[in-house]
């Protein structure tokens, strides 16, 4: 499975962004797809997952602020972000994971597999 990530970019705090990762195959029911960043000298950090069954999961950090959604018809994720930070900054990538996932590890990102190569966001 490969995956390009778009729509990275430079935005005052307090805008919005939306992101989004386009899939070689369909995913919709195999993976759990999920957003993760990563800010220079820190780790890589995960935001927002959809699970297999659907179900959603956010990071404390991004919860109520972003939101991911997925276009089955498309292969694609997206994640709209909202109310950006400068502490947003970070490259921001998109993965899948194996099919089940319990929830206590959708956001750790050593259980995914498939990676994008990432795309930029700069909130200043």
């Amino acid at each position: 499975v490969q995956l390009v990530e778009s729509g990275g970019g430079s935005v005052q705090a307090g805008g919005s962004l939306t992101l989004s990762c386009t899939t070689s195959a369909s995913t919709s029911n195999m993976y759990c797809m999920a957003w993760f960043r990563q800010a220079p000298g820190k780790e890589r950090e995960g935001l927002a997952v959809i699970r297999s069954d659907g179900i959603l999961a956010y990071s404390e950090s991004v919860r109520g602020r972003f939101t991911i959604s997925g276009d089955i018809a498309k292969n694609a994720l997206y994640l709209e972000m909202t109310k950006l930070e400068p502490e947003d900054t970070a490259m921001y990538y998109c993965a899948a994971g194996p099919r089940v996932l319990p929830t206590a590890w959708v956001l750790q990102p050593g259980r995914y597999f498939y990676w994008g190569q990432g795309t930029q966001v700069t909130v200043s």
